[in-house]
């Protein structure tokens, strides 16, 4: 125990920039498992998805551009924008917040702010897509273009 801490010391003090790149990645791993504990929206497979539209009428928000939106979205998707939800303008899915709402962006990756938000509004199943739009059609799911 004592020689590796006599080696540490003088890895961090030949190494400081490494060293604190090694502390960043170590906090934000506990930052982000934290934070995913906590969060009350769910990310979900396509197979999960598709179960839930079919037998529990889930909602799709696709959180996508409108031009996105029109190349190809799933089957009875509504669009609006995160900073619509961010501003409150959820008229358009206001009356699903006892429903199942799954929330679709492009990769995954920023559907789950959205979903916090829309927790906040009283919305009591949300979920967001894990690998969003992409990962859908990687799977060649279905997509409706307008």
């Amino acid at each position: 125990m004592d020689y590796m801490i006599s080696e540490i010391i003088p890895f961090i003090k030949n190494h400081p920039i490494l060293t604190l790149a090694w502390i960043a990645l170590f906090v934000a791993i506990i930052y982000l498992t934290v934070k995913s504990k906590l969060t009350k929206v769910k990310t979900i497979t396509n197979a999960q998805a598709i179960h839930m539209m079919n037998k529990q009428e889930a909602v799709i928000v696709d959180l996508r551009s409108a031009d996105h939106f029109k190349k190809g979205h799933i089957t009875e998707a509504l669009n609006i924008l995160p900073i619509d939800i961010k501003n409150g303008s959820i008229k358009l899915i206001e009356k699903y917040k006892t429903s199942p709402v799954i929330l679709v962006d492009d990769n995954g990756m920023l559907a789950n702010a959205s979903g916090d938000i829309l927790s906040k509004h009283g919305f009591e199943q949300v979920f967001a897509l894990k690998d969003g739009i992409s990962g859908w059609n990687g799977e060649n799911l279905p997509l409706v273009k307008k």
